[in-house]
């Protein structure tokens, strides 16, 4: 049992590794959220795995598991989930503004296509002269 959670968490961390390095945004989200799923197994198994005890001491229980693990994973889910979703916003405001998905903002591959910019060419406000304005 041991082996097996200790290659779950190498493969979620090591995937996670991997796609938070590539240069599109939906891969780095990707991967940081399984790098924080890596980390919540990696806290279930440092409170030593238990199963079929309470987690809450009994003096009908003849042992417990413990708490504290749960707690913290409970709270690392809870800001694993803001997280993703503040990253989700904030990459598809980059892909509105620049045009393009790469993380840097700067490259565009051939096969992407351009997005229209939604910026419409102002008039520019200069004041003209009243020599100028009586010209008109």
């Amino acid at each position: 049992m041991e082996w097996l959670i200790a290659l779950v968490i190498g493969v979620l961390t090591s995937t996670g590794v991997y796609l938070t390095l590539r240069a599109r945004t939906f891969p780095v989200v990707l991967g940081l959220t399984l790098l924080a799923y890596g980390v919540n197994v990696f806290l279930f198994a440092m409170g030593r795995l238990t199963i079929g005890y309470p987690a809450v001491i009994d003096a009908a229980a003849e042992a417990y598991s413990d708490p504290l693990p749960q707690a913290l994973v409970l709270t690392a889910i809870v800001i694993a989930f803001g997280m993703t979703a503040f990253l989700i916003v904030l990459s598809l405001k980059v892909r509105h503004e620049l045009g393009n998905d790469h993380v840097d903002g700067l490259h565009q591959s051939n096969d992407e296509p351009t997005l229209q910019k939604n910026k419409q060419h102002k008039p520019s406000h200069s004041v003209s002269s009243n020599s100028e304005q009586g010209r008109n």
